[in-house]
């Protein structure tokens, strides 16, 4: 069999992700007729086919059973999100939205999960690995514009979809995190909020010297997700603080020494790694290609970051920054002073919760659930991105506009979980 992915996924027009087998789309082709009650729309399909055969593409426009049928033909520009490729003993994830920094999707969520769970129990997948098309990174995050149309929709059910997008994501996350065989995350470029849900949980996670790790919630009315306040409640001293408020970025050092990432590979390296997990177990094949990353950043950092960050009042972390002499804290004051303030307090209390109540994964995740779905009814998370992402006048307009306007009760109103609110299902209590 030539090379190529076993499993197709796309869309239907309800926005139903949906999953082909490579053998059906072959079938599929050669008789004209689609897969018997399938229904994916403008969705090109590649497949394996016996070596020395050629490869060939197709799209399915059919809308069922009886008027279903696949078309021979060029591929067009409509590539599935989330291509699923056998090497070997590699099963190897490409997030494919080059476009959109290969920003998650709820099919693509969907997807992926529906993958690792096949994979889990398939004797000939020993190592499961992913990855990002283009040369970007793996994934700047989540589809935060679909999030801002959900949002302002002003419909009945606004916020529904947003809260079904989490949901599936958060349970992907936690599914990254217990999967049973080696997951190799290539945290190669920009690896960013939601990107970080699908990569740092993983077992085996590489950076590279262009990796850009980064939870810039705050920077558009919104908190750390996907498990990032457990990775930020779990880094050295006030780091995570320091990260989760500002939303900064660290390089392989940085995110080696705050515990995203386990090795650092060269760039250059990857697809020379990617062939020798199709055949070697993960850990001697990471170990054969790994190097030293350059010196970290954040440890140098740790004086002034543990000084003014140890305290639970945002306004005072502020004051202490700016009362040092370093510029990186001027410059760390500067940057909290354009965040959302409400995302700032609720930012804060979310990490300190972690680490003061020994909170596992699965209950971070569960209590990010609630935030998300709570900042998704205040103003800032819709302001928020139509300033960075939506008219991009980088401008946004907070209500409240002021650290001293939102209240105790305000934070608490995020961050206390009422008792009969929905979950994910991840925890017994």
């Amino acid at each position: 069999m030539g090379e190529g992915p076993a499993w197709w996924w796309g869309a239907n027009r309800s926005g139903v992700a949906e999953c082909w087998r490579a053998g059906d789309l072959r079938q599929a082709l050669a008789s004209g007729s689609g897969p018997p009650g399938r229904s994916l729309f403008g969705v090109t399909a590649r497949w394996d086919v016996p070596a020395g055969t050629g490869t060939g593409t197709g799209t399915w426009t059919g809308s069922g059973r009886k008027d279903a049928r696949v078309t021979r033909g060029e591929a067009t520009p409509d590539e599935p999100e989330v291509l699923l490729t056998r090497r070997g003993r590699l099963g190897l994830v490409t997030l494919n939205r080059p476009r959109a920094l290969n920003a998650l999707n709820h099919a693509m969520v969907r997807g992926l999960a529906a993958a690792l769970e096949a994979w889990a129990d398939d004797p000939e997948v020993a190592t499961v690995a992913i990855t990002g098309a283009g040369e970007r990174g793996l994934c700047a995050g989540g589809d935060i514009r679909a999030i801002h149309r959900d949002a302002t929709s002003g419909a009945v059910d606004a916020g529904a979809a947003s809260a079904a997008f989490w949901r599936d994501e958060y349970r992907l996350n936690a599914l990254v995190a217990r999967f049973p065989k080696p997951y190799v995350a290539l945290m190669d470029g920009i690896v960013m909020g939601g990107g970080v849900g699908v990569s740092a949980h993983g077992d085996v996670r590489v950076v590279t010297e262009r990796s850009r790790v980064a939870m810039p919630e705050t920077g558009i009315g919104f908190t750390p997700d996907v498990g990032g306040t457990w990775l930020l409640a779990h880094a050295p001293g006030e780091l995570g603080t320091h990260l989760a408020l500002t939303g900064g970025e660290m390089t392989a050092g940085d995110a080696l020494h705050c515990g995203f990432a386990d090795h650092h590979v060269p760039a250059s390296a990857l697809s020379a790694l990617l062939a020798d997990l199709a055949t070697t177990p993960a850990g001697s094949a990471v170990a054969a290609h790994a190097t030293p990353a350059a010196p970290a950043a954040l440890p140098e950092a740790r004086a002034w970051i543990d000084a003014c960050y140890a305290t639970d009042d945002v306004a005072e972390i502020v004051a202490r920054l700016r009362a040092r002499p370093e510029e990186a804290a001027h410059r760390a004051a500067a940057t909290l002073e354009t965040r959302s303030p409400t995302s700032l307090k609720v930012t804060l209390g979310a990490v300190r919760r972690v680490r003061r109540l020994g909170l596992s994964l699965e209950q971070a995740l569960e209590a990010e659930y609630h935030v998300s779905r709570a900042l998704l009814a205040s103003p800032d998370l819709a302001e928020g991105v139509r300033a960075q992402v939506v008219d991009k006048d980088r401008s946004p307009r907070w209500r409240p506009a002021t650290l001293g306007e939102v209240t105790a009760s305000d934070v608490a109103r995020y961050l206390t979980i009422p008792e009969d609110a929905p979950g994910l299902g991840l925890t017994s209590g």
